[in-house]
């Protein structure tokens, strides 16, 4: 295996690591009663199904965005783009359409920084949390899918294993009986 070959395989890797992150997220999303009010946290606060879900739901929240950063980071080093600076990345990404703005990944990337450290014990708070989160994914799953759609024409690279491929579409819209998310429910 060439060196680029093996670039290649990790890509593909990657792509295959977002769509079952996509796939694990979603399932913990259709768990959760939406939205989340602090009613409702304070009385179920001893729910264990509940909180295992919630954190399941951050976890995959925070590793998602984090994953797409470092496939597109991928990505743009085998199409010779710029890397250096993660900056350049998302400039380039923009100009692309994968993202809808740098300012717009930024505000993901601020929501995944305090999914990442949120130790809050005020209800009201958690609940604001989680509805933030949740009113994202339809923007995280887009650059998902732009991401995976521009690495499969740009670079003729999908992921390697095509187990969460029928579930990737339907959950990011591609598919063609999309599900509707638990908010359309």
């Amino acid at each position: 295996m060439t060196a680029l070959q093996a670039q290649q395989e990790h890509l593909a890797n990657l792509l295959t690591a977002v769509q079952r992150n996509v796939y694990f997220l979603a399932a913990a999303e259709r768990e959760i009663p939406w939205p989340l009010d602090a009613v409702a946290l304070t009385t179920r606060k001893k729910d264990e199904s509940l909180y295992l879900t919630l954190s399941a739901f951050n976890e995959r929240y925070s590793k998602l965005q984090d994953l797409l950063g470092v496939t597109m980071r991928h990505a743009a080093f085998l199409l010779g783009e710029r890397t250096d600076e993660f900056l350049h990345v998302l400039v380039w990404f923009e100009k692309q359409g994968v993202i809808d703005s740098v300012e717009n990944w930024q505000l993901l990337r601020l929501a995944r920084n305090q999914a990442a450290h949120e130790y809050e014990t005020d209800y009201e708070t958690i609940a604001d949390h989680f509805n933030a989160l949740f009113e994202l994914l339809p923007t995280l799953h887009a650059v998902a899918r732009r991401l995976t759609e521009l690495c499969k024409h740009r670079l003729m690279i999908g992921p390697s294993e095509d187990d969460f491929a029928h579930d990737f579409e339907n959950i990011t819209g591609t598919g063609l009986g999309a599900q509707k998310s638990s908010r359309s429910l």
